[in-house]
């Protein structure tokens, strides 16, 4: 039997139920009563024949068109016009007024994690962040969008705060001890259905399936009229409990499903889309996690006098994102016999002429060295001199120790580097890329004016300078063994330098390729050179020799031979490309100018799988966790990558699904080549901005951690050093700037600190 409640004299604008769950707690607001029930309570005197009375906690306060309870059920926030009275839910008191908005107040929310905190939205186009204690504002945000905020919702677990409009924004916000909101992510619904219904086309046309017609759609807002965080369900394929950022977002058309990390659309349900509903457009939304990993919503229509129930099973929905196909950065199995990694270059052995006439020039002697008879030696005077005023040699003592400062392991739990230590200015060029040695002794930097210049990883000392090029050199890279580093330039040429050499040892000139390279790179424990131009990739192999012929100086006794060339499976320009140099791997990442990302299994000669529109734009940088030869990470947190896009942010993959995990976009990315880099330790990203900032973020939060200010111009490159918590940023306008950690930037002089290799990386 239904529960009839008396009571209110007008009609009911507003109703929320309690957060506890004894007792269950209703509140209902008319423009005459705001009331209080007890439920059992109620229920227990319907049940003996007497009228169910609940509280009157407030009278004649206006219209009130949003209700909510405190986490504790104590306290009541109300909303009328531009007001927001806060009830006891106890007894007839209003224990605070909050005025302030311009605007009729739409929502207000108490912090789950501070019961003193209050968020309010408005028709104003802003919310406020509110001290209960002191009545007074902690916090005004600027006006977001050209039309009024809805709702917002908190996120206990990470500290966020969401907040949605009427024309279906979103902006996720980090809430600091301080109040300070800092904004994270925005999302657009109109947008991100898009793209997923681009998505869905392009996989139906990949798998045969007819597309849907588009035609009938018609466009419409998508207000946020309610949302609500998916609770943690268990995955029936393996029982592991898994604690998803998804957020439903009930609109006026349908259900929303949107991943907080990624800032996508995992799903959309529309009204329309079942015709046995009989609503067709939702005037309100309650939410509420169901049994059996599911979600349950209670959805009033907005036309006619009528409501429905839905249930949504969360572990369907962890199908429909389920991929079959994943791949890793270890190889599995040994190489193919038909594979291109088996190549080899045949070296070819010097041949002498053979001397005619027999033997000659036999030595005398059976020794290769004659002791001398001494005639011609001052005769020795003195027997024996003691050695009384012996002194050590104070630079060798500090050349060990210094020398023991890059044996040592990288400080897995040490800050992220932040405290700027040297500023250098390299040129009036930009710097295009950096790149350290794997000991983090040297670091290389490509210039916009067609050099090279070879730092000490401590800025000191004058740079070698490395000149041939004639156009911007787009990237570096060392060798393994740290002794060869090669530079690719727009000028669609490629060299390797000998370590410390002013000559280069192999010169690859534009008459070979078509269009700028892109991505040069040691590969294979460096026994390939591997690289892209325009749609192709290729792989070569070489034998690097710095000798000359003093005659014959213009001859190259270097030898490079093309062992395989690939093309693209849709033909366009590879724009970056990834590969780990550090151990076997057999995966090449590509990245296309049809902002598509393949992945390239080098042992078949093949493209194992593409992602479609990885980003909005074409990908102009992507970085491998690689770690370094001073730490170990995980097994898995080697198939992490990053991929950075103008307009688009910073995206981090995971190879085993191949999807993205996570997604960064605090940092400003407009019109240039932004490059974006790993920490050793795993633990940090780094990313350039065009705000003169470098922006540092922790892995496992969207929001960044650190905004490195005070450059001169646009930062291009970041790189972390892979021997110590440093990061080196450059600049548009040439510049270097150093940054060490807080708990590194003075590391100790103990030398027995343990010397180890690559780390054990088998799979």
């Amino acid at each position: 039997m239904p529960l009839l409640l008396t009571g209110h004299h007008g009609e009911i604008s507003a109703m929320t139920f309690g957060k506890g769950s004894r007792p269950v707690l209703l509140c209902s607001a008319s423009a005459d009563y705001i009331i209080v029930w007890d439920i059992e309570l109620c229920q227990k005197r319907a049940k003996e024949g007497k009228v169910a009375t609940g509280i009157v906690i407030g009278t004649l306060l206006g219209e009130v068109v949003h209700l909510s309870f405190c986490f504790s059920d104590e306290r009541v926030a109300a909303c009328s016009g531009a007001t927001v009275y806060i009830l006891s839910a106890k007894r007839k008191e209003v224990i605070s007024t909050l005025t302030g908005h311009l605007g009729p107040s739409t929502s207000a929310e108490f912090c789950p994690w501070n019961k003193h905190i209050l968020i309010t939205t408005s028709e104003d186009r802003t919310f406020k962040v509110w001290d209960l204690k002191t009545g007074a504002v902690c916090y005004q945000s600027f006006v977001l969008s050209a039309s009024p905020l809805l709702s917002a919702f908190f996120v206990e677990e990470t500290r966020h705060l969401i907040t949605g409009s009427t024309d279906g924004q979103v902006w996720c916000f980090s809430l600091h001890d301080d109040q300070k909101c800092h904004l994270g992510t925005k999302m657009d619904l109109q947008k991100m259905e898009k793209r997923h219904q681009m998505h869905q086309e392009t996989v139906n046309h990949q798998a045969g399936g007819a597309e849907k017609s588009t035609v009938d759609k018609v466009e419409m807002a998508k207000p946020v009229l309610k949302m609500a965080l998916c609770s943690s369900f268990t995955d029936t394929n393996n029982e592991q409990k898994k604690d998803k950022s998804w957020l439903c977002i009930g609109s006026s058309d349908g259900l929303y499903v949107v991943d907080l990390a990624t800032s996508e659309l995992l799903t959309a349900l529309y009204f329309t889309d079942y015709p046995n509903l009989s609503i067709t457009m939702a005037g309100s939304w309650s939410i509420s996690p169901g049994q059996d990993n599911s979600m349950v919503f209670l959805v009033s229509s907005l036309f006619t006098p009528c409501v429905v129930l839905l249930e949504l099973h969360l572990c369907d929905l962890g199908m429909i994102r389920a991929c079959d196909e994943g791949f890793s950065v270890f190889p599995s199995s040994p190489p193919l016999l038909e594979s291109p990694l088996n190549a080899d270059l045949k070296k070819k052995e010097p041949s002498h002429p053979k001397k005619k006439g027999g033997t000659k020039e036999q030595p005398l002697v059976f020794h290769s060295k004659v002791k001398s008879s001494g005639y011609t030696s001052v005769p020795r005077r003195i027997m024996f001199s003691p050695k009384t005023n012996i002194q050590k040699n104070p630079s060798s003592k500090k050349a060990n120790k210094n020398a023991g400062l890059f044996l040592r392991d990288y400080p897995a739990d040490s800050a992220a580097p932040t405290i700027p230590h040297i500023y250098l200015s390299v040129s009036n060029k930009p710097v295009y890329c950096l790149q350290y040695s794997g000991d983090g002794k040297q670091v290389l930097c490509g210039l916009g004016d067609s050099s090279v210049l070879s730092y000490k990883s401590s800025l000191t000392g004058n740079p070698d300078v490395y000149t041939g090029h004639d156009k911007p050199v787009s990237s570096v890279s060392w060798s393994l063994d740290r002794q060869w580093w090669m530079s690719a330039s727009e000028d669609q040429s490629l060299r390797i330098w000998a370590h410390g050499s002013t000559e280069p040892a192999i010169i690859m000139s534009d008459s070979l390729f078509s269009k700028p390279i892109r991505g040069a790179q040691f590969y294979y424990l460096d026994k390939f050179l591997l690289f892209a131009s325009g749609p192709s990739l290729y792989l070569y192999l070489y034998n690097l020799d710095i000798t000359r012929d003093e005659i014959k100086r213009y001859r190259q006794r270097s030898v490079v031979k093309l062992a395989r060339s690939f093309t693209t499976t849709s033909t366009t320009d590879i724009t970056a490309l990834s590969a780990v140099n550090d151990f076997f791997s057999y995966i090449v990442l590509l990245c296309g100018s049809d902002r598509s990302i393949q992945v390239f299994d080098m042992n078949k000669s093949t493209v194992a799988s593409e992602l479609l529109d990885a980003h909005s734009r074409a990908v102009h940088c992507i970085t491998q966790n690689k770690g370094s030869m001073f730490s170990t990470q995980a097994p898995d947190s080697y198939n992490l990558f990053l991929t950075s896009a103008v307009t688009d942010g910073v995206k981090i993959w995971d190879l085993r699904t191949l999807r993205c995990v996570r997604r960064y976009e605090n940092h400003l990315n407009r019109c240039h080549p932004c490059s974006s880099a790993i920490s050793p330790c795993g633990r940090f990203i780094a990313s350039g901005s065009e705000d003169n900032c470098a922006y540092v973020y922790d892995i496992r939060s969207s929001s960044y951690l650190h905004k490195l200010r005070k450059h001169s111009d646009t930062v291009l490159s970041v790189m972390f050093n892979p021997a110590t918590p440093e990061l080196l940023t450059g600049t548009l306008d040439g510049k270097l700037r150093l940054f060490q950690s807080s708990s590194g930037a003075h590391l100790s002089d103990d030398t027995s600190a343990a010397v180890h290799g690559v780390p054990n990386m088998t799979g």
